[in-house]
């Protein structure tokens, strides 16, 4: 039997790579001054520098789950098509979005006794989950079938790094992620964190650099260590929070130092970058360990 992915905005992939492998995407919602609004809307581009630039203003943004009404409809499409179906989620460390959407699923899986509905936390964000998606719908394209797209992503959803940096740490402290000490002291200094995602799907601070340009090679050092050999043969993602010259930078560095040619730029999402601000740069590989 056929089956379909549903994800959601949080893999923060080109539209003309959802058009393309017929994905469909669950919008999160994030709230800017109080006015509701979905961070992807099908066949409607976003303009996420305006986002970033409400951020730079101070604009008061919160964010919450996909509208799980939304997400029912989405769901009920295509199993009403008679086609099987294959959430691939955000992060469980990261949102409640996993565990409503997957709710929703087992609910949805005895009204459809005759179809299956597999769901997958894939403990990643943004160009994370994203190339995890990218992966899968590769794989279904070639006639992989949804038990072995499924196994693929669970075996290897703890090999896909997630190395960011941010330029501002005043917005990790607004989300909870560090301290107002760390936050006014990195400042001050001039400290940019690496972080990254880890087992847990959790976002945690491994080095502190000095200097926005040393925590850019550092993403790169990093890739070095780990990533899957030959590097020059994989798909890398890069995400940025309205930063296009330091994704590129980075990219650059990529291609130079392993032969990469397959390289995806986009922005982050506004749900994760209303937490992680302007200046959030991102490098997503397949990588021995996270």
């Amino acid at each position: 039997m056929a089956f379909e992915i549903v994800t959601d905005s949080s893999c923060n992939l080109k539209e003309e790579m959802i058009d393309d492998f017929g994905l469909h995407v669950l919008p999160l919602t994030f709230m800017v001054d109080g006015h509701e609004r979905q961070s992807y809307l099908k066949g409607h581009k976003t303009d996420l520098r305006q986002f970033y630039t409400m951020m730079r203003e101070g604009k008061v943004i919160t964010t919450s789950l996909p509208r799980i009404a939304d997400a029912e409809m989405t769901m009920r499409d295509v199993l009403d098509r008679g086609n099987d179906l294959l959430y691939i989620g955000f992060s469980s460390g990261l949102s409640g979005t996993f565990e409503a959407v997957d709710l929703l699923a087992r609910s949805l899986a005895s009204e459809y006794p005759q179809q299956r509905i597999l769901t997958v936390d894939t403990l990643a964000a943004s160009g994370g989950e994203g190339l995890l998606v990218w992966h899968a719908a590769q794989r279904a394209r070639n006639g992989a079938s949804l038990d072995e797209v499924y196994r693929w992503l669970e075996d290897n959803k703890l090999h896909l790094a997630h190395w960011f940096t941010v330029d501002d740490l005043m917005f990790l402290f607004r989300g909870g992620r560090v301290s107002r000490t760390s936050a006014w002291a990195g400042t001050l200094l001039n400290i940019k964190p690496v972080m990254h995602m880890d087992d847990e799907g959790h976002l945690i601070p491994l080095d502190k650099v000095r200097g926005r340009r040393k925590s850019l090679h550092a993403l790169v050092d990093h890739m070095a260590q780990t990533a899957h050999q030959p590097i020059a043969d994989q798909t890398v993602f890069i995400t940025h929070g309205d930063c296009i010259e330091d994704a590129e930078y980075v990219a650059d560095l990529v291609r130079e130092r392993f032969g990469v040619r397959e390289i995806v730029i986009n922005y982050v999402d506004p749900v994760i970058g209303a937490h992680s601000g302007p200046g959030t740069l991102a490098l997503f590989f397949l990588a021995s360990e996270r």
